[in-house]
């Protein structure tokens, strides 16, 4: 059976380190590469942290590209600056140079290239905003063709947005932060006759990191993939924090875990409501993650990381 080709988009957040560490594992799984969108991170040590975790995993085949589209709406100081703490954590910094290879065209560009030459349609695994997506849809539109389809973590359909009055003002809650930070783009995608799969928070609110998984990390930490996202979490863990982009990531290689079901759907890109995602009759129908298996993902990934 071929590998299925993915190209993966993250913001670097720290779910989307673990959601890189947990594709890099997939053995069906063949990556194209790594675009990081500068959204949930600053960009340097975003892009850095990802060729460190690539070289950890003796991945450095995969390249990285950094996308330099901007959002609307930047994603506060505090989440961002999370990027630098895991580039500088002790296990991705026992090598003086790092193997993996940064692109020198960027990530959009990066996108655009490795569509247009991939073998087969290529599915693209979203954890961040759809603003690269977007922009290199508006560089090529031909590319639209060779997209199997979107597994988008983001936005909020019948439970309250992440983006909170007190950190938006003027905002009224019902925002996901991916939608947020560029819904004009994430309209645009919405736009296509691409095949979107959406993970939204109606489904991440019910699987939280817990203690136990950390601590299960913890006592595999012999592995060094283990280590690291015991390190990861560690830091969130004060945090209400849930397996936002590692669930979305888990349906590439199980999507027998889960229960999804179409919906019709707009994105709301102006107002008090801006980047909400609404179910609305007539909307654009995608499909959406809607129960997990929640013992058999955790043990997935526990699984997937014991290496």
């Amino acid at each position: 059976m071929s590998k299925q080709l993915v190209l993966m988009d993250h913001d670097g957040g720290v779910d989307d380190y673990l959601a890189t560490m947990l594709l890099m594992t997939m053995d069906d799984v063949q990556p194209l590469g790594i675009v990081v969108t500068p959204a949930d991170c600053y960009v340097q040590p975003g892009v850095s942290a990802t060729r460190k975790i690539l070289d950890l995993m003796g991945r450095s085949e995969v390249p990285v590209a950094e996308s330099t589209v901007r959002g609307i709406n930047p994603f506060p100081r505090l989440f961002r600056r999370d990027s630098f703490v895991v580039d500088h954590l002790p296990i991705l910094n026992e090598r003086e140079t790092i193997q993996t290879p940064l692109v020198p065209e960027s990530g959009q560009k990066f996108m655009v290239r490795s569509l247009q030459t991939a073998p087969s349609p290529v599915t693209l695994m979203v954890t961040g905003p759809l603003t690269t997506v977007a922009t290199a849809l508006d560089m090529a539109p031909e590319i639209e063709g060779k997209i199997e389809k979107i597994v988008w973590m983001g936005g909020a359909l019948n439970v309250p947005g992440n983006v909170s009055r007190d950190i938006e003002p003027g905002q009224d809650g019902s925002a996901e932060w991916n939608v947020y930070w560029d819904p004009i783009s994430a309209n645009r995608v919405w736009q296509t006759s691409i095949p979107i799969v959406l993970c939204p928070l109606d489904l991440t609110n019910n699987v939280p990191v817990t203690s136990e998984v950390v601590c299960q990390l913890g006592k595999q930490r012999r592995y060094p993939i283990s280590d690291l996202a015991g390190q990861c979490y560690a830091l969130v863990i004060p945090q209400d924090y849930y397996c936002w982009d590692i669930l979305a990531t888990a349906y590439l290689a199980h999507p027998e875990f889960y229960e999804v079901r179409e919906e019709e759907t707009t994105i709301v890109t102006t107002g008090i409501s801006q980047g909400r995602t609404k179910v609305e009759p007539s909307g654009r129908k995608i499909r959406v993650m809607q129960k997990v298996d929640k013992e058999r993902f955790y043990d997935y990934i526990l699984q997937q990381w014991a290496r």
